[in-house]
C-alpha cells in the first residue's frame, strides 16, 4: 500500500518555527548588518564591506583568544568525558542508592553559572576562601589573581565540579538501557570487566558520548559567565576567552562593528568544529 502523506501536519510545526525565527534568526540579520557596516554615533552609519572580517582575521588578539578556547575545551572534554565514564560505571543499578546518587549528579547543574562563578571566586580567595586559605597553610602558594597558571586550574576545576554531572547522567541512562542478557552472557563466557566495558558497555554508550562530547564542546567553547566572575579574564589575558573579548569589545569599547564581525567568526567556528565533531564520531557507525 502506497503511503500518503499529510502536509498539514506542518502547521504544528509552525509556531516552533516562527519562534525560531524571531529569537535567532532576526538577531543574526541583524549582527550581519552591523558587521558589515561602521558608525560614529547618532544611529548613522557607513558601508565598510568586510573590513572588520579583515581586522579580525589579521588581529593576534584574536587568534590568541582562540587558542585559549582550543585548548581550554581540550581540557575539558580529555577530563570529563573519562571521569564521567568512570562515576557512571561505578554508580548502583538498583536500590535506594540511585536516586540519591542521581539527585546528588543533578545538584551542581541547577546552579546558575554567575553564582558557580561567585561560590568558586569566594573559595578560592586566600583571606577568606576555603580552598585558598588551606592552601595556603599548608604552604602552597595559589593566587588565581596574579598566577595565570592558578587562574586556568580554579578556572578548569570549576568547569569540571561544574558539568561533569551531565556527562555522569547521559552516560548513565546509556548505561541503564543495556539488557542484562549482555551481561549474562559475558558472565558465563568468563569475560574480564575490562573485556566487558570495551565491548558491550562502550559500545551502548556510543550514542550518548556523542551528545556528551557535543554539548561539553560547544558549552566549554562558549564559557563566559564563570571565568568572567572568577577572574574577568585576567591576570593579564591569561583567562580571556572569544566569548570575554566580544563582551569587551562590544560593550566595553562600543566598537559594534568589529563586535558584530568578531561574534559571526565566532559562530562559524563553533559550528565547523561541532560538523568536525559530529562527522569524526558518527564515521564508524557508517563503516559498520
Amino acid at each position: 500500500m502506497e503511503k500518503t502523506w499529510n502536509n498539514k501536519a506542518w502547521f504544528l510545526v509552525l509556531p516552533v518555527l516562527l519562534l525560531v525565527a524571531f529569537s535567532a534568526a532576526i538577531p543574526l540579520m541583524t549582527v550581519v548588518n552591523y558587521s558589515v557596516q561602521d558608525t560614529f554615533g547618532n544611529n548613522a552609519f557607513f558601508w565598510a564591506g568586510t573590513d572588520w572580517f579583515d581586522d579580525i582575521l589579521h588581529s593576534a588578539r584574536f587568534w590568541e583568544a582562540l587558542q585559549r578556547n582550543l585548548l581550554f575545551s581540550f581540557i575539558i572534554l580529555a577530563i570529563e568525558i573519562p571521569l564521567g565514564i568512570f562515576i557512571a560505571l561505578n554508580m548502583p543499578k538498583k536500590g535506594i542508592g540511585v536516586p540519591v546518587c542521581l539527585v546528588l549528579m543533578a545538584l551542581p547543574l541547577l546552579i546558575p553559572w554567575n553564582v558557580v562563578g561567585t561560590i568558586w571566586q569566594v573559595f578560592g580567595r586566600v583571606d577568606i576562601g576555603l580552598l585558598g586559605h588551606t592552601l595556603a597553610a599548608l604552604g602552597i602558594d595559589y593566587n588565581y589573581v596574579r598566577d595565570p597558571l592558578d587562574a586556568w586550574i580554579t578556572v578548569v576545576v570549576m568547569d569540571v565540579w561544574h558539568w561533569t554531572s551531565l556527562v555522569v547522567l547521559l552516560c548513565y541512562a546509556g548505561l541503564v538501557s543495556i539488557p542484562d542478557a549482555y551481561y549474562q552472557a559475558a558472565k558465563i563466557d568468563g569475560a574480564s570487566r575490562w573485556s566487558v566495558f570495551r565491548y558491550i558497555q562502550l559500545p551502548k554508550m556510543k550514542r550518548v558520548l556523542l551528545i556528551a562530547v557535543l554539548l561539553r564542546f560547544m558549552d566549554s567553547f562558549m564559557i563566559y559567565t564563570e571565568p568572567f566572575v572568577v577572574t574577568g579574564g585576567g591576570p593579564g589575558n591569561s583567562t580571556t576567552f572569544l566569548s570575554i573579548d566580544l563582551v569587551k569589545t562590544a560593550v566595553g569599547q562600543f566598537d559594534l562593528g568589529p563586535a558584530a564581525a568578531m561574534s559571526i567568526v565566532y559562530f562559524l567556528i563553533i559550528l565547523l568544529l561541532s560538523w568536525i565533531f559530529y562527522t569524526v564520531m558518527t564515521s564508524s557507525d557508517a563503516d559498520n
